[in-house]
């Protein structure tokens, strides 16, 4: 591979998924997603290799390339995306690095399969990665592939980025397989993290499991430095400003309104729907509020997307079947004909229409238990080009650590949840542009460009200072 990363060398990116996705006619689109949007703008501007999964159980696809992108699909089977994928990675890893939201499955045939999916990853990178280049490897489904490519590749430097939140070393030790974990994470030169707490947790750890040296943010294995830091994500701002300034999304945004009654305040959730993500504290937030007479369904409507994701896992279709009865529950209770006062769409939309949503949403909730980062509050300060609405966020997601003129809360908390919700409706017109400015100059100073460069310079220096060592 000719093109060359920031750093002057190749570089490599692995994730569980490829950033495209076939369509019905068999062609590549763009995958939606944040880590699509976060790495796919710098690999389109400045070349680059993705190796992952096609998504489609037993896909043997040949590597191909898409908008100068070089695409390298890794096989996966049916019976491994039921065991590596739903299993392991989100049975057992998902709920535990998520405060232990629900319980765990601990299953050592899943562990296998995630074993065997993450060799398969690290065969891979060792056979297509140059000669001394940069491998870049993403989140939780991979945590073994570093430690099995350093194996292979010395020659390589080696980063990781976790996109969720590191457990506490109390939650992580429930895992029978952390110390191969843990081991497969130190096969890097540089770990990032979201939030200053999920990489203190992750050198505790470290420390507590293993007999190594640990200073700070640093630890000693194998004879090699390893550095742990906090990278947070971020979005690509001029892209979500490009479209909500088109004129498409202008008439968009104004029909929506209409097709929602010309409501004074409409409330936006915007979500995967995830057990972690508090959809239904908030919709039962909202129906309280209407019973007490404290936010009224004909001035007030909320607006909750939720995109579909892991039907198969049963944790999720309980979620859903939760959420939909609820929704039906408020609406059932305080709609009038023709104008529900809550509006439910269980489907994947177009990054212009939910651009377009982020600008008729006057108050947006985004308010998760436990959130690595959450970009959908990001993206909607982008998308407020007029410099009004308010953002509702939990303290829990890792965007609450730089969005600090959001209005934060804990979402365990029943009350100060209605209270906030309140507090951003009412919000005087000079306090929300205040506000929101603050959160706009904030996502400015910080965009995915640099944050990508930002963790490819750390990653540089980590390598440079363990060579030298």
């Amino acid at each position: 591979m000719s093109e060359t990363s920031a750093m002057g060398r190749p570089i490599v990116i692995a994730a569980n998924r490829l950033p495209v996705m076939r369509t019905d006619d068999g062609d590549w689109t763009p995958s939606p997603g944040g880590l699509v949007r976060a790495l796919y703008p710098m690999l389109r501007e400045t070349g680059g290799t993705w190796v992952g999964w096609t998504g489609n159980p037993d896909d043997d696809a040949e590597p191909f390339s898409v908008e100068g992108v070089d695409l390298h699909p890794v096989p996966v089977s049916a019976e491994e995306m039921s065991l590596y994928y739903e299993g392991f990675s989100n049975d057992a890893l998902w709920p535990l690095y998520h405060d232990a939201l629900r319980e765990s499955t601990y299953d050592s045939e899943q562990w296998d399969a995630y074993r065997t999916v993450n060799d398969r990853f690290a065969t891979a990178l060792a056979d297509i990665a140059p000669e001394g280049s940069v491998v870049w490897v993403h989140d939780y489904q991979l945590q073994l592939v570093p430690g099995l490519l350093r194996a292979a590749r010395p020659d390589l430097t080696i980063g990781f980025f976790l996109h969720i939140p590191f457990p506490s070393v109390d939650l992580f030790t429930r895992l029978p397989w952390r110390d191969e974990i843990v081991k497969g994470l130190l096969g890097c030169d540089l770990v990032g993290f979201q939030r200053p707490r999920d990489a203190q947790n992750f050198v505790a750890t470290v420390d507590q499991l293993l007999d190594v040296q640990v200073d700070d943010t640093t630890v000693t294995y194998d004879g090699r430095t390893v550095v742990a830091g906090e990278y947070p994500i971020s979005i690509d701002v001029d892209e979500v400003e490009e479209i909500a300034t088109g004129r498409a999304t202008r008439q968009r945004t104004s029909q929506i309104r209409a097709r929602l009654g010309d409501p004074e305040v409409i409330m936006l959730g915007v979500d995967r729907l995830d057990y972690t993500k508090g959809i239904g504290l908030r919709l039962r937030a909202f129906a309280r509020l209407l019973e007490d007479g404290r936010l009224d369904p004909t001035r007030h409507v909320m607006v909750q997307v939720a995109t579909p994701t892991r039907e198969a896992v049963e944790h999720y279709q309980d979620e859903r079947a939760s959420i939909e009865r609820l929704v039906g529950e408020i609406n059932g209770r305080f709609s009038r004909i023709g104008l529900p006062v809550v509006h439910y769409l269980y489907q994947s939309l177009p990054y212009d229409e939910l651009v377009a949503l982020y600008r008729a949403g006057d108050v947006m909730l985004v308010t998760p238990f436990r959130d690595g980062m959450n970009l959908v509050a990001k993206e909607y300060a982008a998308a407020h080009i007029d410099g009004d609405g308010v953002l509702v966020l939990s303290e829990f997601a890792g965007a609450a650590d730089e969005l600090t003129d959001a209005v934060q809360v804990n979402p365990h908390d029943d009350r100060a949840l209605e209270d906030a919700i309140v507090e951003a409706v009412e919000m005087h017109r000079h306090e929300r542009r205040g506000r929101m400015a603050g959160l706009r100059d904030q996502i400015r100073k910080s965009d995915v460009q640099g944050w990508a460069g930002r963790f490819l310079a750390a990653l540089d220096v980590a390598s440079t200072t363990d060579t030298s060592s």
